[in-house]
């Protein structure tokens, strides 16, 4: 578990520069998600305060160097902090691919002609979206600090997130809304689906906190 690797990170290593990198890019992709966020939902002209597709880079740019130190870390010290080296590329997996799916939803707003509106189901994708914004900040705070009290509860209070999105999206392929265009009802499915796999990404990374290395990203048994 994480917490039980926490002291090899705050040695001055490569494996420490390696997991600052990886918390910065937890910094990043929480930036973009909000801002990916406001395009699609708030503004009816996409204007965007940071460069989406430069901040993508720049998770990329952290991804590969983590691997590198990562590396060049074991290569030294050999495998004594090799369950360390694996956990950290695992999670570093996972931040990136949140990175990959805002980028998607910037470029569903680029094709989108007006700020989208959830139709019947607005209450349901609002309440998604803050839970989203609440999980960043959440394990952004579990990963620096490693409590797992706070990982576990996280997991507890909003495991019903992934289930809401499944089931709207299988209420747009089923045409439950109709009073929606088939432009806006594709473009929902897709944003429920981009949230719940932001949203799962964002849940292995707090599972790195309470579980061994083999069971993260699944349910403690």
């Amino acid at each position: 578990m994480l917490k039980e690797l926490f002291a090899i990170f705050k040695k001055d290593t490569l494996l420490d520069k390696a997991y600052r990198r990886s918390y910065r890019m937890v910094d990043i992709t929480w930036e973009m998600f909000v801002e990916a966020k406001k395009s699609l939902r708030e503004m009816d002209i996409n204007e965007l305060v940071i460069d989406i597709h430069d901040r993508d880079i720049e998770v990329n740019k952290y991804t590969r160097e983590v691997r590198r130190n990562v590396l060049s870390h074991l290569t030294v010290a050999g495998t004594d902090d090799l369950y360390s080296g694996l956990l950290l590329v695992s999670i570093i997996i996972d931040v990136e691919r949140i990175g990959d799916y805002t980028k998607n939803i910037v470029e569903m707003a680029i094709n989108h002609p007006a700020k989208l509106h959830g139709g019947m189901f607005e209450e349901d994708l609002k309440r998604i979206e803050t839970t989203v914004e609440d999980t960043f900040k959440r394990v952004r705070k579990i990963f620096e600090t490693t409590d797992v009290q706070d990982a576990e509860k996280l997991l507890s209070d909003y495991h019903w997130v992934n289930r809401l999105c499944d089931q709207r999206v299988v209420d747009y392929i089923k045409g439950s809304d109709k009073n929606v265009s088939s432009s806006d009802a594709v473009s929902l499915a897709l944003y429920f689906r981009y949230l719940k796999r932001i949203n799962s990404h964002l849940r292995n990374v707090a599972t790195s906190v309470v579980n061994p290395f083999d069971q993260i990203g699944f349910k403690r048994r």
